[in-house]
């Protein structure tokens, strides 16, 4: 029987995963705040998130988790500098910026992509890729309004943001090969694994110091605090596990085009979630940088004329990319 599509599931699905990350964002701001370093913040989500992937796969779908030894240099690059190093530069951003202008830093990933493949695979794109490049270049001066002594933004901040982007550019260029002989779900399961062993190695856990993770953390709403751990409990199931549910749900039903615009409201949620909870103010010069930042990307997402690529709804935590 084919499935019923029903898109309005799909929009519902994909702005429910790009809000859970956009609260995520915050919440994550707190965990740094309270000490805890991005390298480990990072390492116990991708292990949490690898762990809660493969329970569920093991309990769901054994053999779809068997892997080719010819797939394991793909799903190598994939996991470390798609997944880890991503989420890594992610956090050392947000660390230094407003979390919603991180994000629109690291959106531009698509921009990357529409060059790359212009440049290096020699695809035909359309006329609009200029127009989205000029706008996202102009949107981000705006951002980082830098007619303010040079800039009113953390050097290392924006640096990590446009890192991560290309990062993510990464991800989506790596992952529209490893879809060809692999589901999205499963996919996306192996990366976090090879992200969770690649910070095994580069953050090793018996250096880590769990006791911080009882440590209490005020959480700017009232005098209320909460320990650590529950912290990193939303940030593993809250803001990895559960909108990357979503945003796999949501692809049956949208065209992957579509979940990526859609997903633009990202940077905006998370912008108002900062606002309300952290008192993050955005001044309007910013504002109405990321709103143009937003529109180029807009055209991005739509440059190629061949092979659409199949952006993820979020760009803060990869979702599997679609063929």
């Amino acid at each position: 029987m084919p499935r019923t599509v029903r898109p309005g599931l799909g929009y519902a699905f994909t702005l429910g995963a790009a809000a859970l990350f956009a609260v995520n964002g915050t919440v994550s701001t707190l965990a740094l705040q309270a000490g805890i370093p991005p390298t480990r913040l990072t390492a116990l989500r991708c292990t949490g998130a690898a762990l809660v992937l493969l329970a569920v796969l093991a309990l769901a779908a054994p053999g779809r988790l068997r892997v080719r030894p010819r797939e394991l240099p793909l799903l190598a690059v994939f996991g470390v500098v798609g997944v880890a190093l991503t989420q890594f530069l992610y956090y050392v951003a947000i660390g230094r910026l407003p979390v919603g202008i991180a994000l629109v830093f690291e959106m531009t990933a698509p921009v990357f992509i529409a060059l790359y493949v212009w440049l290096v695979r020699r695809e035909r794109v359309r006329s609009r890729l200029w127009a989205a490049l000029l706008l996202s270049l102009s949107g981000l001066v705006l951002v980082a309004q830098v007619w303010e002594g040079g800039g009113s933004l953390d050097p290392l901040g924006v640096a990590a943001a446009l890192a991560a982007a290309l990062c993510l550019a990464t991800y989506y260029l790596v992952g529209e090969r490893g879809t060809v002989s692999r589901d999205p779900v499963t996919l996306t399961c192996w990366s976090f694994v090879a992200a969770a062993l690649f910070w095994a190695l580069a953050a090793p856990w018996w250096a880590f110091d769990a006791g911080v993770l009882g440590e209490p953390v005020p959480v700017s709403l009232g005098g209320l605090q909460l320990p650590l751990w529950l912290l990193v409990g939303w940030i593993v199931v809250l803001g990895a596990a559960v909108p990357f549910w979503l945003s796999v749900a949501a692809l049956p039903h949208l065209a992957p085009t579509t979940a990526g615009l859609v997903a633009t409201v990202e940077p905006v949620f998370a912008s108002v979630v900062a606002w309300l909870w952290v008192e993050q103010v955005l001044t309007g010069w910013q504002v109405a940088g990321g709103l143009v930042v937003l529109t180029g990307i807009a055209l991005a997402q739509t440059a190629r004329t061949g092979r659409t690529p199949s952006a993820p709804p979020v760009p803060e935590t990869p979702a599997p990319l679609s063929t």
